[in-house]
């Protein structure tokens, strides 16, 4: 399985919807708050393109985006095969 991170915010309801998500699907992944900030915040940004929402997710170093993102990629039927590597 390749290598999962989201990034989040305290009591984000759409970090929550992509957690919970992810966890249906058996998917270890690496979560970080950046909630107050920090480099953690900054690598994120880098990685995705500027963009400051949360969750930004990324499977295997690819930026996947957020949560309507990651549940679109469930919907077509794509998201099995990126947690597949």
């Amino acid at each position: 399985m390749p290598k999962i991170e989201i990034y989040t915010k305290f009591m984000c309801p759409y970090c929550a919807r992509a957690i919970a998500l992810l966890k249906r699907k058996n998917a270890l992944f690496e979560e970080h708050d950046i909630t107050m900030g920090g480099p953690k915040r900054d690598e994120m940004l880098r990685g995705a393109n500027g963009r400051t929402t949360v969750p930004q997710i990324f499977i295997g170093g690819q930026h996947v985006g957020g949560s309507d993102d990651l549940a679109a990629l469930e919907a077509a039927g794509k998201l099995d095969t990126m947690l597949a590597g």
